[in-house]
């Protein structure tokens, strides 16, 4: 879309319902597995800042790009082996269903590298040099 918004919901509603229901999915793993993260449109898109960028999500024709930034890519790069990535991006096709669990638990890595904690691959994560 080519209209200026200025929050991420009014970046969200500008797609058609079903791209706003994926939009919204995954808007809301981010905001569970980083709640402590800023979140604002930066770059014209929804991004999501917690002691830098965290990671960033935008929608095309056919897929949404998610932005993980180098290290969230390469962490994960077998269990992205099925998707169209680059040095820091995925690209998730609208035809398939968002992998929510891969993008819970690359959202809680970045988490980790940002904020000097060791990544688990559970729920929990444990603070380096305690």
């Amino acid at each position: 879309m080519n209209a200026k918004v200025e929050t991420v919901d009014a970046y969200i509603a500008q797609f058609p319902e079903d791209v706003q229901q994926v939009l919204s999915a995954l808007r809301t793993i981010v905001r569970q597995e980083a709640p402590d993260a800023d979140e604002k449109m930066a770059y014209a898109i929804p991004t999501y800042y917690l002691n830098g960028n965290l990671v960033h999500f935008a929608a095309y024709k056919a897929h949404i790009g998610f932005y993980p930034a180098p290290s969230g890519v390469a962490a994960f790069q077998e269990e992205l082996k099925d998707y169209k990535t680059s040095k820091g991006a995925v690209q998730l096709p609208l035809s398939e269903p968002l992998p929510a669990d891969l993008i819970r638990r690359i959202v809680r890595f970045r988490v980790a590298e940002n904020t000097d904690k060791e990544y688990t691959n559970d729920h929990e994560e444990k603070q380096v040099n305690e």
